[in-house]
């Protein structure tokens, strides 16, 4: 293992108003030990709408549990309805910001351009980026997904520049095990993250590569953690559906309890 902080993420996804968002983070909260947060870090993704109630809660609490957020606009103000900027973000105590996540490169058609803009956006305003990356079903069946994967890499990190202090966080999620049940096989994972890492030394050196964490997000449930943060290369999880449930998160979270 190295010497990486593990950095466990809850992706909320666009479930839970405020009120349901913080009656989850405080089940949560009643689940989790002080082990469980004393050497790894512990992030929250809610819906933008429950942003203001948790950092009360958090705060009040003095939770061991950061806040991140979803999304981002590249730019700092201006004509985006519907948008929500890094300054926003930051006013709020939010510390991460998903980028690049692959409902977003569905749904909203963002390419690796956009992805780019918006974790340079977030590094400048002092959030820490977690840029996703993962390949579909079809490039993992036909043998081509390091390559898919790389290239998305290179793309969504394109003028992007890392300071000192372990603020980019690369997700790899692929796209076939996300909400499938299906997981890529710890191997898989592993491999992956080796191919990221070294792509990384690759633009930025050996040394700032070495301090970037890789997440691995996918069908991420209390069953598979184990196996998946024993990986000497995987420094965490992006979990999705089971985040909802205070207990799995809890299993979750405290997977060094259970080694």
């Amino acid at each position: 293992m190295s010497d990486r902080t593990s950095l466990i993420v809850g992706n909320w996804k666009m479930h839970r108003d405020h009120l349901e968002a913080i009656q989850l983070l405080q089940r949560l909260a009643y689940h989790l030990s002080e082990e469980d947060t004393d050497e790894q870090e512990v992030v929250v993704c809610p819906p933008f709408t429950a942003l203001r109630s948790l950092q009360t809660l958090i705060q009040s609490d003095r939770m061991a549990v950061a806040l991140g957020a979803q999304d981002c606009h590249p730019e700092i103000e201006g004509a985006y309805t519907g948008d929500v900027s890094v300054p926003m973000l930051a006013r709020l105590d939010v510390r991460y910001v998903v980028v690049g996540h692959s409902e977003r490169r569905l749904f909203h058609e963002e390419d690796d351009a956009l992805v780019a803009r918006k974790a340079r956006a977030a590094l400048s305003g002092e959030l820490r980026a977690i840029v996703c990356v993962g390949e579909g079903e079809q490039a993992r069946e036909s043998g081509r997904a390091e390559e898919v994967v790389l290239a998305q890499l290179r793309g969504s990190l394109d003028g992007v520049e890392p300071r000192e202090d372990a603020d980019l966080v690369i997700a790899y999620e692929p796209v076939w095990a996300i909400g499938t049940g299906r997981t890529a096989t710890p191997t898989d994972a592993q491999d992956m993250a080796v191919a990221i890492r070294t792509a990384l030394a690759e633009r930025y050196g050996s040394e700032r590569a070495a301090d970037v964490r890789i997440l691995y997000g996918g069908s991420v449930k209390p069953a598979n953690i184990r196996s998946l943060m024993t990986l000497a290369d995987v420094d965490g999880v992006l979990v999705g559906g089971a985040s909802l449930s205070a207990e799995d998160f809890a299993l979750i979270v405290g997977h060094r309890r259970a080694i």
